[in-house]
């Protein structure tokens, strides 16, 4: 499922996206969650990183679309970004906030279907990349490549990145499922490792973005394993 914002003070235009919305996920058959803004002043506030997509228009009252993208993208750096105006020239100013295309006015239901299928194309490469944590103070979009290793304690996931650390309730079995498995692996029962940043094995040990962990007996020889498949997959 996508999760998109439509910010469009126009009422009759935001209910003409809304409907293209409604008509794009019967035709392609993907279910999308969409959340309705009529400024940007609302998208704003208590903003969390869960939007997959965001439609501004840009020629809003208070704060405009263009603001509040550069907004945004001081706390969202990986949400993707759509225009929508009637001024060919605002295409400039888009690239400053890595937008990612422009829909512009009037709107045609073929102009925004194709829009859309390119924008989703291309979240479809970045969504297999990253993974939601809903922390204590709020949601982390985190890119799965950031991860060194994660440590289960006691129904407690902690999260060692190179964002920082992240601690949340859950279990080893959601997390497993919400890793690639040929990526990530056991060193023991309470660290799987993301086998990207092991820098070093010795006889014992394990070190993972500067970390040293124990490696088990038990988990020993699945461990080397599936270290030599994905060292040997790069290739």
């Amino acid at each position: 499922m996508y999760h998109i914002a439509i910010v469009e003070d126009e009422k009759e235009c935001s209910r003409q996206i809304q409907d293209f919305m409604e008509q794009y996920q019967k035709e392609k058959s993907i279910p999308l969650k969409v959340s309705v803004f009529f400024d940007g002043t609302g998208l704003l506030a208590n903003y969390q990183p869960v939007y997959d997509l965001i439609l501004l228009d840009i020629e809003m009252p208070g704060i405009n679309g263009m603001d509040t993208a550069v907004r945004i993208r001081e706390m969202d750096t990986e949400v993707a970004l759509m225009f929508i105006t009637n001024l060919a020239g605002y295409a400039i100013r888009g690239y400053e906030v890595e937008a990612l295309d422009f829909v512009t006015k009037p709107i045609s239901y073929y102009q925004f279907a194709m829009r859309l299928t390119r924008c989703f194309r291309r979240l479809n490469k970045r969504k297999s990349q990253e993974i939601l944590l809903s922390c204590p103070d709020g949601v982390k979009k985190l890119d799965i490549s950031q991860i060194y290793y994660v440590e289960v304690q006691n129904r407690i996931l902690h999260y060692y990145t190179s964002q920082g650390e992240y601690s949340l309730r859950g279990t080893i079995q959601s997390l497993e499922e919400s890793l690639p498995a040929a990526s990530f692996a056991k060193c023991n029962r309470w660290y799987i490792v993301n086998l990207k940043h092991v820098s070093e094995v010795k006889k014992n040990t394990v070190v993972v973005g500067g970390y040293e962990l124990e490696i088990s007996r038990r988990s020993r020889a699945a461990f080397l394993q599936s270290l030599a498949e994905y060292v040997g997959g790069m290739g």
